[in-house]
């Protein structure tokens, strides 16, 4: 199976197909809107305001899986995108990343790019500390480690890139532009 025969739950329950996305460039990203990346809403609305129309999408998936940071239901999580960061891209069913319970269409983004670390820098360190006291295995396993793990698929539907949340947001803009 490839990107296009995924699916996310929308908050009105019924389905977003990848397919729709068909021969565009997609960011899917795992969000939070209690997290110290939060923040990356403002760089991924400035990204889709630059590209959307010369074929970029964006899939956010809230999620609620790292330190409880997303407890608001999907129509909360609705309202503060839009008023604290004007968010114009559509916002997924609230839903988890990993486990038993995850999306499948984040258990094949994990299977196409694992982890490769969290980089270098504070931002990077402190997850490393913090990582390792959950998982002693962090490294060694594919799972979406934090809030705002970004994904980008090429027109042709390829993982191409997978950025921790310590990434720098212009790498992430600097991968998506290179695709349009």
């Amino acid at each position: 199976m490839g990107f296009y025969d995924y699916s996310t739950p929308r908050p009105d329950g019924s389905e977003q197909s990848m397919k729709d996305f068909e021969g565009k460039v997609v960011l899917v990203v795992n969000t939070a809107t209690g997290c110290g990346f939060t923040p990356h809403y403002k760089d991924i609305e400035a990204m889709y305001e630059k590209y959307h129309d010369q074929g970029f999408e964006v899939v956010d998936v809230p999620c609620n899986q790292f330190a409880g940071q997303t407890p608001e239901d999907d129509e909360g999580i609705h309202e503060f995108c839009q008023l604290k960061y004007n968010t114009q891209f559509p916002q997924m069913k609230k839903s988890d990343v990993n486990g038993e319970n995850a999306l499948p269409l984040f258990t094949y983004l994990k299977e196409q790019k694992g982890f490769e670390g969290f980089g270098k820098g504070p931002k990077a360190l402190a997850m490393g500390a913090m990582l390792s006291k959950i998982d002693k295995d962090y490294k060694n396993n594919p799972d979406i480690k934090w809030n705002f793990t970004k994904f980008v698929i090429d027109r042709q539907g390829n993982v191409v890139a997978r950025f921790e949340p310590t990434a720098k947001m212009d790498e992430v803009s600097k991968c998506v532009g290179s695709l349009i």
